[in-house]
């Protein structure tokens, strides 16, 4: 029987376009859990490239690579940076809106 391999997957490699990324965070942001937001952010700036979101944010590569995984916790003001410096924005709308 012939071995089997795997890949771990990772979103970053398949961004085709900011329309992606923006989809992908919204779907993120739809679940409502903080660390998948982050963990999304995260994988978005990696297809951007963490140094230049870095250095676009003025934060450090190495805190934001931290901050921006599931297991992190950033700081609300860094979320605003990271978004503003991957060209995203968020918004907001009536949580019931889905129910009309």
């Amino acid at each position: 029987m012939p071995k089997i391999t795997t890949k771990q997957w990772d979103p970053a490699e398949h961004f085709k376009s900011e329309e992606d990324m923006a989809a992908y965070l919204e779907a993120a942001l739809e679940e409502g859990d903080p660390a998948l937001v982050a963990a999304a952010l995260g994988d978005i700036a990696r297809a951007k490239g963490m140094t230049q979101v870095a250095q676009d944010t003025g934060l450090g590569r190495e805190s934001l690579y931290k901050a921006l995984s599931a297991s992190g916790n950033p700081e609300f003001a860094t979320v605003m940076k990271v978004v503003s410096a991957l060209g995203l924005k968020l918004h907001a709308a009536p949580a019931n809106a889905d129910a009309v």
